[in-house]
């Protein structure tokens, strides 16, 4: 039962392209086709002017879906790897570090209350599950994001799931994100999601916030803020890498 659970690991991926900001501003839905997998992203930020010089805070809301164009089961998501704007920052000094043995085997509930001072967002995602034989299973579970830690130049987030029917049990996963000097790029976050035995699901659709004062800054320079992403899948299959480029307004 549990090889089913890390189904969820996916979210990871998919929340990477969240915080490093793939899906910011009021902007319509950004969508990217890899053979049978389509790929929808949406989100925005606050506030929606910047300066121009120094960083500010930004909440960062974002939501996202995977389908497929024939509507059979789309492949499980394996790793992601995303680089963003220079102008955009995740700093989590300050706020105290949730160890991973903390969240392990709990509840959302009491995930929530062993790192209370750890969490820095919440959101929700549905886990489409497809067992041998049998019509595909929607799970659900809240997603609640962590922060474990800065250390040795890389920033860890931790984001824990639980599903309580019929797939029961919790999953904790890590996303490293590192400094980078790539021309327009300053920030990397790769997550890498474990090999899912036979392919077995796939998350469906997911949404979340970062809203933890401080986390999240950034500044409008030029009028953009630019990212770009590639995700790899259990078939083979790879999307991108895509570029995004959403405006905004310097203050």
């Amino acid at each position: 039962m549990r090889k089913y659970l890390m189904l969820t690991m996916a979210i990871a991926a998919l929340i990477a392209v969240s915080v490093a900001g793939i899906a910011t501003g009021a902007n319509k839905p950004v969508t990217v086709e890899a053979g049978n997998l389509v790929f929808t992203f949406n989100g925005g930020f606050s506030p929606s002017k910047l300066p121009k010089k120094k960083l500010a805070p930004i909440t960062l809301t974002a939501e996202g879906k995977i389908s497929t164009k024939d509507g059979t089961h789309p492949p499980a998501l394996k790793e992601t790897i995303v680089e963003t704007d220079k102008n955009g920052a995740i700093n989590v000094k300050g706020i105290k570090p949730c160890k991973s043995g903390a969240l392990q085997s709990r509840d959302t509930a009491a995930a929530e209350k062993a790192c209370k001072a750890s969490i820095i967002g919440s959101g929700r995602t549905i886990v489409e599950v497809q067992f041998p034989e049998q019509k595909p299973i929607d799970v659900d579970s809240k997603l609640v994001v962590f922060s474990g830690g800065y250390s040795g130049g890389t920033t860890t987030l931790y984001i824990h799931a639980y599903f309580s029917a019929p797939v029961t049990g919790a999953i904790v996963t890590t996303l490293k994100i590192k400094k980078v000097h790539n021309g327009r790029y300053g920030l990397k976050t790769v997550a890498t999601i474990p090999k899912i035995a036979g392919g077995s699901g796939s998350v469906k659709s997911f949404n979340l916030k970062i809203n933890k004062k401080g986390v999240l800054t950034a500044k409008c320079a030029d009028g953009k803020l630019q990212a770009k992403a590639t995700a790899k899948f259990a078939d083979g299959t790879q999307a991108g890498p895509a570029t995004i480029i959403r405006p905004c307004t310097g203050t």
